[in-house]
Order: structure tokens, then C-alpha cells, then sequence
């Protein structure tokens, strides 16, 4: 697998929102979905704050591929499970979107969001 570029990174990082689309099982695109994303090092994360019932998070689970866009970058990624860096993630939300309601950002803190943390890692073309 590739790597994300240090300007693929900062473009993405500097977007608030990034629009993701999942695969249903049949392998036909959903439609895209915008969720708020974090990075952290070399890394992007996404929550879904809905949870793991949220029907894009459900999509990423059934086939772990898919596409994002944002800051003008378009990319096929892996859903990965993150690790076990909640309390980093969660900080790093806190201070990317702090000038949001606190409510609004705590619901992207949420023990229900936390455990619907996906990492994005490049991937190859998915037709």
C-alpha cells in the first residue's frame, strides 16, 4: 500500500469537511457521505458519530474499501480499525473544530463515536 503524501496530508487536513463513499455488497458506490476528519502524524482518521450503526459506517465494515474527498484530493483507501489512540483522536477533533458549539464537537467525542473510529490508509484503484 501507498502512502500518503506530506501534501495529500496538509490539503486534507486543512479541509474541515471530507466526503467518503462506501461499497455496498453488490459493489455499487454509495452515495458520498460528509463527515468531519482529523489527522494525527502521517495518519487520517474518521468517526462516525452515529456510531457503528450508521449505514456508512456499516459499509465500511462489509467491504473495507472505498473513496474520500477533500481539499481537492481524491483517493482510494482502506477502512481500517484504529488503534487504541482514542484519547489522542479525541483531542485532536477538540482542537480542529473548537470553534463549533461544545456540544456539537462532544458528540464527535462520544463514547458511541469512539468506538466507530476508522483510519483511512491509501489504497489502490477500486473500480
Amino acid at each position: 500500500m501507498s502512502a500518503w503524501t506530506n501534501g495529500e496530508l496538509d490539503r486534507i487536513d486543512a479541509s474541515d469537511e471530507l466526503q467518503i463513499q462506501t461499497r455496498r455488497r453488490d459493489g455499487s458506490w454509495r452515495n458520498p457521505v460528509t463527515v468531519w476528519m482529523i489527522r494525527l502524524g502521517d495518519d487520517l482518521y474518521v468517526r462516525s458519530v452515529n456510531g457503528r450503526d450508521a449505514v456508512w459506517f456499516r459499509g465500511t465494515r462489509a467491504r473495507d474499501e472505498g473513496r474520500i474527498r477533500a481539499g481537492g484530493i481524491e483517493k482510494d483507501v482502506r477502512f481500517v480499525e484504529a488503534d487504541d489512540k482514542s484519547d489522542e483522536i479525541d483531542a485532536a477533533y477538540r482542537t480542529k473544530y473548537r470553534r463549533y458549539a461544545a456540544s456539537i464537537v462532544d458528540s464527535i467525542v462520544s463514547p458511541k463515536a469512539r468506538a466507530a473510529t476508522l483510519k483511512l490508509v491509501p489504497g489502490t484503484r477500486v473500480e
